[in-house]
């Protein structure tokens, strides 16, 4: 192999580089009416047809896997993470007394606050110092390049030879640098990993509070709803567990998404052909999720708008010079973040 430093040591190439409702039914069942008959008997016909519902009160649809076996989305929507979620959100509206859409409001605030504002602070960091090392990497690429030409020439080695030992020890090389600067850009997915488990299991954990039988019920249109989130609305949504009819709350998610993924891609001077790509996916999916948040229930489409307004608003935040000194961030960055952006925005549509 090859030495960027001029020397050649044994063949290798050297360089230098520096639920409450979960809740109650796990516990002992109280004194109350003890129903007996047909698991059926009493109940609208829907629910013979379309599913059941488990002991906690969660229905349970088909999936697959034969009779009274539950299918994938029961199981997950059943799973540990999604009940500690609901206890999570239950906790959080006792504690606080707060009707239950300002409760989900501030139960969103703090989970994106807590966990995944420092995972996105962490993101920065680690690709700013990615970003710094893009001028070494080019620099010690040239050097290599050379090396690897003067090696070609003395051993007869084809385009095809030059160009995998090139690209075998520029890897080695870049390898090097991220294990000595602690970047890996792998960890900047870190977010990526968190954020997604969590905002699912919040999400079905909201509709399973929508739909459950816990608490004090009522029996609205053949189904047991929690008098809660019933009656814990504001607005044009006074009724949490049935979907927005007005359409408010799923298009002004779908703005936010947009208005985020404009954003981010304002960053990007020159893209790949693979990020428009990408860019181009997402913003299908945006738009996808404006029907798909008016036939869920207002509860978990008011969860999602307010988590993509937390979202965007820690964006903005972290584009602040202040919040780049407190995080030593050496890369080059603006000093009126906000001034720019807004000049960007202006130049590629208003003009």
């Amino acid at each position: 192999m090859l030495s960027v430093g001029g020397s050649l040591r044994s063949g290798v190439l050297r360089i230098p580089v520096r639920g409450l409702c979960s809740a109650v039914n796990r516990k002992s069942p109280g004194p109350g009416p003890v129903c007996s008959g047909p698991p059926s008997a009493g109940l609208p016909a829907a629910w013979t047809r379309s599913g059941s519902r488990t002991s906690t009160g969660v229905r349970r649809f088909s999936g697959g896997g034969g009779p009274g076996a539950p299918g994938w989305y029961s199981r997950l929507s059943d799973s540990a993470p999604v009940h500690l979620c609901e206890d999570f959100l239950v906790g959080v509206q006792q504690v606080s007394g707060l009707p239950w859409w300002l409760s989900i409001a501030m139960a969103t605030l703090s989970v994106r606050t807590v966990v995944t504002l420092p995972l996105a602070a962490y993101q920065l960091i680690i690709l700013a110092k990615v970003e710094v090392l893009q001028e070494e990497i080019s620099e010690l690429a040239k050097r290599l390049r050379y090396e690897v030409s003067l090696r070609a020439r003395e051993r007869g080695w084809t385009e095809k030879q030059s160009r995998f030992q090139f690209q075998k020890n520029l890897r080695r090389i870049v390898s090097q640098l991220y294990i000595r600067d602690n970047c890996h850009p792998f960890k900047a997915s870190l977010l990526v990993w968190v954020q997604l488990p969590l905002w699912i299991s919040l999400s079905l954990a909201l509709r399973n509070l929508s739909l459950d039988q816990c608490g004090k019920l009522t029996l609205d249109s053949g189904f047991l709803r929690q008098s809660g989130l019933v009656a814990g609305g504001t607005l044009w949504i006074p009724d949490l567990t049935v979907p927005d009819s007005t359409w408010i709350l799923p298009v002004c998610l779908g703005l936010t998404n947009l208005l985020i993924l404009e954003v981010f891609s304002l960053q990007r001077v020159n893209p790949s052909r693979f990020q428009r790509i990408v860019t181009n996916v997402i913003r299908g999916f945006s738009v996808l999720m404006v029907p798909i948040a008016a036939t869920v229930p207002s509860s978990m489409a008011l969860y999602w708008f307010i988590s993509s307004l937390v979202g965007f608003s820690h964006n903005l935040l972290l584009r602040s010079p202040a919040i780049h000194k407190l995080l030593k961030l050496r890369t080059q960055r603006s000093d009126s973040p906000y001034r720019d952006l807004l000049s960007a925005i202006i130049t590629k549509y208003c003009k």
